[in-house]
């Protein structure tokens, strides 16, 4: 389709400009090389003049290299990829500087420049040599691209699933040389055939709206975000929870059976700590226990309910509490049901319940895999 769309801009600009196109380059399949203080990231993201392009007005960009990659073909040809029987895939080779701009800002830069839904290629070239991809070189780059890819999937901005592959780079070819730069070089091609394209009609009819509704964090995969969950003053608590919250919370009170929140809830989520946020129980551990008040086997890391005990009512009993905010959340008991046999009864006002869809954009990814 692109060459049709290029075939018949050249016709019209014929008078215009005069190019000629040069042999393939003797370098085709050298993988592009980086400086000892520069990084490579490879995306494949539909036409790669388009994605060249893109990459290169971005600071701390030195260089986007178009090539090809994905397949299995060895020093393939545009011809040979176009036809779409090599299996490989139109993709850039970003070299950039990783003190100027982050991987994750490239993988934001990335994802706001295409059709991340489109199964088939991508605008109006269509087949898997357009499909879009992100090949990563090493396993910091994968935990990232992994992770941005749930955060755009969690953030609501497209309604279809996130079909964008991501895998690691096996090699890099590069393409011919009329291809580098091609926006430079070829300027009114270019323009004509990316207007033609619907590529930035797209963008700007996702994006106008949207552009706060997603931005790629940055991340460390090799540390876990610690994310700390910590109790307000108690001027913040009393403004912030309503009457039964803050008496359940911080004055050790009960709610009525059969007349709270939870108790009767059946949804897949995670209940949280209604105070700190800290996560404290999983919908897959909750039963019913026919006593009125949320019921659950375990919490879902037992170091983060603390137990106390608790003489009040002239018996005893085992108060429980979360660790960070040091809420009340109700008593544990031994007559549950398997695996272990026990009953944590918790009130509904402890808690706020955060559903499975909302987890990763509410920050809780550890938990959010608990599902997966």
């Amino acid at each position: 389709m692109r060459s049709l769309i290029v075939g018949f801009a050249s016709l019209l600009i014929v008078g215009i400009v005069s190019q000629s196109w040069p042999a393939r380059s003797a370098a085709a399949g050298t993988p592009a090389a980086a400086d000892s203080d520069k990084a490579v990231a490879t995306f494949a993201g539909g036409c790669f003049w388009c994605v060249e392009a893109d990459f290169e007005k971005v600071q701390g960009v030195s260089d986007a290299i178009s090539g090809y990659a994905g397949g299995d073909e060895v020093n393939p040809t545009y011809k040979q990829v176009s036809s779409g029987r090599t299996g490989h895939a139109e993709v850039v080779q970003v070299i950039f500087d990783p003190a100027q701009v982050s991987y994750s800002a490239l993988l934001d830069i990335f994802w706001k420049h295409i059709d991340p839904t489109d199964v088939g290629g991508q605008f109006v070239d269509r087949g898997g040599q357009y499909r879009s991809a992100i090949y990563y070189h090493d396993e910091t780059q994968q935990q990232l691209a992994e992770k941005s890819k749930e955060q755009l999937a969690a953030s609501g901005v497209f309604d279809k699933p996130i079909v964008t592959e991501i895998s690691s780079l096996k090699k890099f070819y590069r393409a011919e040389e009329y291809h580098q730069d091609y926006y430079k070089n070829h300027s009114i091609r270019y323009r004509y055939y990316r207007y033609s394209s619907g590529r930035d009609q797209f963008l700007e009819k996702v994006w106008k709206n949207n552009e706060n509704r997603f931005e790629v964090s940055e991340m460390n995969p090799n540390t876990e975000t610690q994310v700390e969950y910590q109790k307000p003053d108690d001027a913040t608590l009393r403004s912030s929870l309503t009457q039964i919250q803050y008496r359940v919370t911080q004055k050790e009170g009960t709610e009525p059976a059969f007349r709270n929140e939870y108790w009767d809830n059946k949804a897949e989520g995670v209940y949280v700590d209604v105070v700190s946020g800290e996560p404290l129980f999983n919908s897959r551990d909750k039963f019913e226990s026919g006593t009125g008040w949320p019921s659950f086997t375990k919490p879902i890391d037992s170091e983060n309910v603390l137990e106390k005990q608790d003489r009040s009512f002239f018996t005893v009993r085992t108060e429980v509490r979360s660790k960070k905010a040091d809420s009340h959340l109700g008593h544990v008991f031994p007559d549950g049901p398997g695996p272990t046999g026990l009953r944590y009864c918790i009130n509904s006002a402890s808690l706020r319940f955060v559903p499975k869809e909302q987890l990763r954009a509410e920050g809780y990814e550890r938990e959010a895999d608990l599902f997966d």
